[in-house]
C-alpha cells in the first residue's frame, strides 16, 4: 500500500450512483486509485465514458480513464434511461471535462496495471462485468495479482430489473458467470444491502448546502429520485456501497456462500442463485453481503464530499 492507501481499480458505468461511488473513492483519501475504466450499462459506453471524464474533472481529480466494452459478451445491450436519463447522468451541469482520457482500452489498462503492479490490487466493478470477464479470458494470469473483487451487483432474495435479476448481472450474465467462477475472492454487494443504502430527502438537502460538489450530487440525487421515490422513501446509492465495503469491511455483514449465475432461464436470466443451505454441494465462492450499517455509510459519503469541497478544486 502506498502511504497506507488501498490500491484499487474502479470499473463503472456512470450513472448517478456510480458518480457518488467515485466521489466517495477519491474524497475519502483511503485509496490509491490506479485507474478508472468504463463499460456500457446504465447508458451507452460513449455516454458512460464521457460521464466519468466529466465527473472526475468536476471533482478535481486526475486519473487515467479508459473506455471499455460497448456491449455484453453475447447479447444486445440493455440500458436504463428510465433511471439515469438520456445521457446516463442527467440532472446537473458538470461542464466540460479537462481530462482527456486514455489512449488505451479498458482491458489494455487493466492488463498493464495488474501485470506490472508490485502489490495486489482490489477491483471494484459497479456496472456489468463485461470488462472484467474479457480481462480474465484474455489474460488469465493477471488473476494472481487481484487481491479481491468487491462488486455491486446481484441479489440473494430479489431482483430489480426483473423479479429474479439485478440490472448489472442481467445486462451481461455470461460475463458475470465467468467472474464468479474465476477463483478470485469475491464480495457481492447486491440489492440485499443496497436497497438499505438509502439517502433520505433531508440528507440530500444537507448535501446541497455543503458546497459546490455537494450541490451537484444533490442535484443528481434529485433526478435519480424521480424513479426511486416510487418505491422507497429515499434513494438507494447502490454503487457507493461497494466502495464503502472496501474502505470499511465491517460496514457490511456477509456470509460465505456459493453463488451461481443463471444465463439460460426463461424467467431467471441474470439471477444470482445463492445456496444458503449447501444443497448443491458446491464450495462457497463468494462473500454475500446481507446487512448494512446505513448511518455509517451515509457518514462516509458526507465526509468524502466535504473533503472534496474543502480541497477547492475547480
Amino acid at each position: 500500500m502506498r502511504d497506507g492507501k488501498i490500491p484499487v481499480i474502479i470499473d463503472c458505468d456512470p450513472g448517478h450512483d456510480d458518480a457518488v461511488a467515485l466521489a466517495l473513492a477519491f474524497g475519502s483519501g483511503q485509496f490509491d486509485v490506479k485507474g478508472v475504466t468504463t463499460v456500457a450499462g446504465n447508458s451507452t459506453v460513449d455516454n458512460t465514458y464521457a460521464n466519468a471524464l466529466k465527473f472526475l474533472s468536476f471533482i478535481g481529480v486526475c486519473v487515467e480513464v479508459a473506455k471499455g466494452a460497448a456491449k455484453p459478451l453475447l447479447r444486445q445491450l440493455t440500458v436504463a434511461p428510465n433511471v439515469h436519463g438520456t445521457t446516463g447522468l442527467d440532472g446537473t451541469d458538470l461542464g466540460d471535462s479537462r481530462l482527456k482520457g486514455s489512449g488505451r482500452s479498458a482491458v489494455e489498462l487493466l492488463t498493464e496495471i495488474l501485470r506490472t503492479s508490485s502489490e495486489k490490487i482490489t477491483l471494484i466493478p459497479t456496472g456489468p462485468l463485461t470488462n472484467i470477464a474479457t480481462l480474465f479470458l484474455a489474460a488469465p494470469e493477471v488473476k494472481e495479482n487481484v487481491e479481491q473483487i468487491v462488486l455491486m451487483g446481484g441479489a440473494a432474495l430479489e431482483g430489480n430489473w426483473t423479479p429474479a435479476a439485478e440490472f448489472n448481472i442481467f445486462v451481461d450474465p455470461e460475463a458475470a458467470r465467468i467472474v464468479f467462477e474465476s477463483g478470485v475472492p469475491i464480495t457481492m454487494v447486491g440489492l440485499d444491502v443496497t436497497h438499505k443504502a438509502l439517502i433520505y430527502p433531508d440528507e440530500i438537502e444537507a448535501l446541497r448546502k455543503q458546497g459546490r460538489i455537494g450541490k451537484a450530487i444533490a442535484e443528481l440525487m434529485d433526478f435519480y429520485g424521480i424513479f426511486y421515490r416510487k418505491q422507497f422513501k429515499g434513494n438507494p446509492v447502490h454503487d457507493a456501497v461497494a466502495v464503502a465495503a472496501v474502505m470499511c469491511p465491517d460496514i457490511i455483514s456477509t456470509q460465505h456462500l456459493n453463488v451461481s449465475v443463471e444465463t439460460c432461464g426463461e424467467f431467471t436470466r441474470g439471477m444470482t442463485v445463492v445456496d444458503f443451505r449447501g444443497v448443491t454441494g458446491k464450495d462457497p465462492n463468494c462473500n454475500v453481503a446481507l446487512g448494512l450499517d446505513r448511518e455509517s455509510f451515509i457518514d462516509l459519503i458526507f465526509d468524502a464530499v466535504r473533503k472534496l469541497d474543502e480541497s477547492g478544486a475547480v
